[in-house]
């Protein structure tokens, strides 16, 4: 179903953007979908292309990525305040409750949603992210981020993705590797192939310990006893497998899926990732008597 292009601004000026695809019964949340680090609305296509008329579906690209203005302090490119940027969103489309579906950075920004809104969360997908991130995964990100490229055609695009994520997606064909420079690229005035993010959301990143990093674990024991899905690549360096057991120790409402030849992240298009989100999804729709 097409998407309407929904505009907010932030407490602090910003003009930021999310796709809302219509759908759902009255009373029913909306799916929130929040993307990694680098990405956007975009990511979620295929998501809504599945889901929407039988739920609504809320794409958000973050401040400096998309369609949502860049940011004028770089130091604001941070979870705390893309949660921040969601909440009032939320806020201003009178959303007291949502299905929040994030990506990586995505998750993060749904644990400190849960914190910060106690009943917000009427269910959560963490896809390849936990309360802690492994060193290695960082690493690889810190090498990547902010780094600009300019490219002449959407192949040569591909084809650079393609050099830099072929452990990620070993089984992949042309195809999915144009489809994902779809996603993560844009074309500038000149016609080039750019990064669709402002690369100045790498300057925090690259500087930890400017402000108080959050207790990621009190953050998503906040998700309580809402349905709660991790999605774990099996190749992932960024959320590794005991990571990802002990989440769901802690919470008795969460179900743990492995995506088999993955790494970071999954794209939620996996039928073992699909058929996961759709239990979920049941849960929240038929919620079990109390």
């Amino acid at each position: 179903m097409p998407a309407q292009d929904r505009y907010w601004t932030s407490d602090d000026g910003l003009r930021l953007h999310a796709r809302d695809y219509p759908g759902g019964e009255d009373g029913q949340p909306p799916l929130l979908c929040l993307p990694g680090l680098t990405r956007n609305a975009r990511d979620f296509e295929p998501l809504a292309r599945r889901l929407a008329g039988r739920w609504r579906v809320i794409a958000v690209d973050y401040r400096g990525r998309g369609e949502s203005a860049a940011a004028k302090d770089a130091m604001s490119y941070v979870p705390q305040r893309y949660a921040a940027d969601v909440a009032e969103l939320l806020a201003e489309l009178g959303i007291a409750r949502v299905v929040a579906i994030g990506t990586s950075l995505g998750g993060l920004v749904t644990m400190l949603l849960a914190q910060g809104t106690p009943g917000l969360i009427a269910g959560a997908v963490l896809n390849d992210i936990g309360p802690h991130v492994e060193a290695a995964g960082l690493a690889r990100i810190r090498g990547y981020v902010g780094r600009g490229s300019s490219l002449p055609t959407w192949l040569h695009a591909a084809r650079c993705l393609h050099e830099n994520n072929r452990e990620v997606y070993p089984d992949w064909a042309l195809a999915d590797w144009l489809a994902m420079a779809k996603r993560v690229y844009r074309l500038n005035g000149a016609g080039r192939v750019v990064l669709d993010y402002d690369l100045r959301i790498a300057e925090p990143f690259r500087m930890p310990g400017q402000a108080p990093a959050p207790d990621w674990w009190s953050a998503y024991a906040a998700l309580g006893d809402a349905p709660v899905l991790v999605v774990r690549g099996a190749r992932s360096d960024l959320l590794s497998a005991a990571t990802a057991q002990r989440m769901v120790a802690d919470l008795p409402g969460a179900e743990l899926v492995t995506v088999a030849d993955v790494g970071h992240a999954p794209l939620l298009t996996e039928a073992v990732a699909a058929a996961a989100i759709d239990r979920l999804l049941t849960q929240v729709a038929e919620p079990a008597p109390a």
